[in-house]
């Protein structure tokens, strides 16, 4: 798929990019010659940015004007923004009577206001250059449901709409949306997941990783993120221009059933 990117320099704003899926989008897009603003919460993720030659801005997405803050910092550096990748999430375990309203609307505000808030406001360099790509990393979890996760899911879920309404209003002016739906990646939040289910389900470790993570898997192995980002990589490049409004599954099988 490497062979199909476009070789044209661009300018990328990719969050959530201190492990995993962000942080190998991140290495893709410099490996591409992109100039990449890395965004993220944690501070640590800013030497893995300055290792590849990108730009850091650490922000909490959460927070709506920080949204905002993002996308002004990478037109002052660039000029202006081609392509933005919404990666950063979090996850929290629990049933529904359980479950914190304050980590639902932690988990809501980052993972589907903050990419419509980060859409918003790089849809004018995008619609001023005619050319612009939205890549939203979802999650097989936007097309299916586990249980304890309803915050999550609901938030990925919306996130298919965002994608589908973004590509509608946006191919006229040249930008494209897509999402990407991946099942479990070699990630430390489905690291961190695999402790939270063995305790929702009372079951050890190993067993979780087994059955309940890759039960529904054809093949029975967790991705990689560069698998991930070598989809982001086409998806954002001008091969893929006819390509938008369409949820990509890297999902093992999952959903084949």
């Amino acid at each position: 798929m490497s062979n199909t990117t476009a070789t044209v320099p661009r300018v990328a704003l990719v969050t959530g990019t201190a492990s995993g899926i962000g942080e190998a989008v991140v290495h893709q897009f410099r490996e591409l010659g992109h100039q990449v603003l890395a965004v993220d919460f944690n501070d640590q993720a800013k030497a893995k940015a300055d290792a590849v030659g990108a730009a850091f801005f650490q922000a909490d997405l959460s927070d709506g004007e920080a949204c905002k803050a993002a996308v002004a910092e990478a037109i002052k550096r660039f000029g202006k923004v081609d392509i933005l990748v919404n990666n950063a999430g979090i996850q929290h375990v629990s049933p529904i009577e359980d479950f914190p309203e304050a980590k639902w609307r932690q988990i809501i505000d980052l993972m589907l206001t903050a990419p419509f808030l980060l859409t918003q406001a790089v849809w004018p360099s995008m619609r001023e250059n005619g050319w612009g790509r939205i890549v939203n990393i979802a999650s097989v979890h936007a097309q299916v449901a586990s249980p304890g996760k309803s915050a999550y899911i609901s938030a990925k879920h919306g996130m298919i709409g965002l994608t589908k309404t973004a590509a509608l209003e946006g191919g006229p002016q040249g930008i494209t949306a897509n999402a990407i739906c991946p099942a479990y990646v070699k990630t430390p939040l489905v690291e961190n997941q695999i402790a939270d289910q063995a305790r929702l389900h009372n079951m050890d470790e190993q067993d979780v990783v087994q059955q309940i993570m890759l039960k529904n898997a054809a093949v029975k192995r967790l991705i990689d993120p560069e698998e991930v980002s070598a989809l982001v990589a086409y998806l954002a490049s001008d091969a893929a221009g006819a390509v938008t409004g369409s949820s990509w599954n890297i999902d093992l099988g999952w959903t084949a059933q």
